[in-house]
């Protein structure tokens, strides 16, 4: 297995693959690389060198007790930058792996990075205050701590139909599909994942966002059940300069997975159109 270790003895699970510009891949809650396993095919096949880490307490990672919170989380990421030399790296974040893209380039820069995608991301904010009246209320975010802590495995496979719009009238359901996200959950930690719910939820990118240099990506579904599109996707899209934002109509959270080949293509098509510019 590769790995990394950080400056607190945390060993950080990451998958290598291919050749070519780097593609570095943040994965979701409470989810690990093997998420990007389709993207990682498609642009592997297509030149690009492939990366995708476990976050630390998730998937393969150590289950750590601290350090579940979005500045270590980008500090990881960092880490795993500089050990592999990557640069000019096109970074790819969904949900709250898209908050840990927005924190690395904010506090780390843009210096090793071409591009940035923020798919169905919680940035700028996912909790309501009174600065964000569009965001969810902090009941929401206890709920799914109490629920975690009283019965992980029910509450995980439950959270699968909303996650892929599967609760949703005339939906296709892939009982695989479920499997493979509440497998991917329960590799990890269980104290890791209740605290990355405040991460995810109370975690400010404003400050972040305004610091994107390279061209970037928003793609988001109006029907995403897990981060609502209107504090989050249309949000971060007026916050980054020159930001590119793509709404999918009727698409789930884990549109990228039901949706794979449509999103696929659009990403391959804006990192295409993205490197004839710079050149």
């Amino acid at each position: 297995m590769n790995t990394i270790t950080t400056k607190d003895g945390t060993t950080i699970f990451y998958k290598d693959w291919g050749n070519g510009q780097p593609i570095v891949f943040s994965h979701g809650w409470p989810l690990s690389a093997d998420d990007w396993d389709t993207q990682m095919l498609f642009f592997g096949q297509r030149g690009y060198r492939v990366i995708a880490h476990d976050r630390r307490g998730h998937g393969r990672s150590t289950q750590t007790w601290d350090g579940n919170d979005m500045d270590t989380y980008a500090d990881d990421l960092a880490v795993l930058t500089e050990k592999l030399d990557l640069r000019n790296a096109i970074h790819v974040g969904h949900s709250t792996g898209g908050g840990e893209v927005a924190r690395y380039i904010g506090r780390h820069g843009n210096k090793r990075v071409a591009m940035a995608v923020l798919i169905s991301s919680v940035p700028p904010l996912m909790l309501k205050t009174d600065k964000n009246p569009g965001g969810l209320p902090m009941t929401v975010f206890d709920g799914l701590r109490t629920a975690l802590a009283a019965n992980r495995p029910q509450f995980y496979w439950d959270t699968t139909l909303p996650f892929y719009g599967y609760n949703r009238p005339g939906a296709t359901i892939s009982e695989g599909i479920r499997g493979h996200w509440w497998y991917q959950g329960m590799m990890g930690g269980m104290k890791a994942h209740y605290d990355c719910i405040k991460a995810f939820s109370e975690t400010d990118f404003t400050e972040d966002l305004k610091k994107f240099e390279v061209p970037t990506l928003v793609m988001h579904g109006d029907d995403d059940q897990i981060v609502p599109i209107g504090a989050s996707g249309l949000m971060s899209a007026k916050i980054v300069k020159n930001a590119t934002l793509k709404v999918y109509p009727g698409y789930p959270h884990g549109m990228f997975t039901t949706h794979a080949d449509e999103i696929n293509a659009d990403l391959l098509a804006f990192m295409r159109k993205s490197q004839q510019v710079a050149a």
